[in-house]
């Protein structure tokens, strides 16, 4: 099973991005899937997380303004990313989860920069 994030690119502050996560195979065999990012100099972080039952976790830096979502019939996760912040500048990656193992995306770069 792959993962294939897209979506990212260079917005100013205050604007608006959505990134997309395409599941080769079955988006539902994953417990959880989530979005983390990674800045230059500084550890992966979690974003937002959401469960196979819609359950949802956001790091307190976005909550309220990062919205994660899925779509079960096109196998597809997204993050609505609202109100950027130059902050929030990094590489973004998509993850799913099962208790045998983590896979992950390749990766998509978000720049907020004015």
């Amino acid at each position: 099973v792959q993962l294939q994030a897209s979506g990212g690119g260079l917005v100013q502050p205050g604007g608006s991005l959505r990134l997309s996560c395409a599941v080769s195979g079955s988006i539902t065999s994953y417990n959880w899937l989530g979005w983390y990012r990674q800045a230059p100099g500084n550890q992966r972080e979690m974003v937002a997380l959401i469960s196979n039952i819609g359950s949802r976790n956001y790091a307190d830096p976005v909550r309220g303004r990062f919205t994660i979502s899925r779509d079960n019939a096109k196998n597809t996760l997204y993050l609505q990313m609202n109100s950027l912040k130059p902050e929030d500048t990094a590489v973004y990656y998509c993850n799913g989860w099962t208790p045998k193992g983590n896979a992950w995306g390749q990766g998509t770069l978000v720049t907020v920069s004015s």
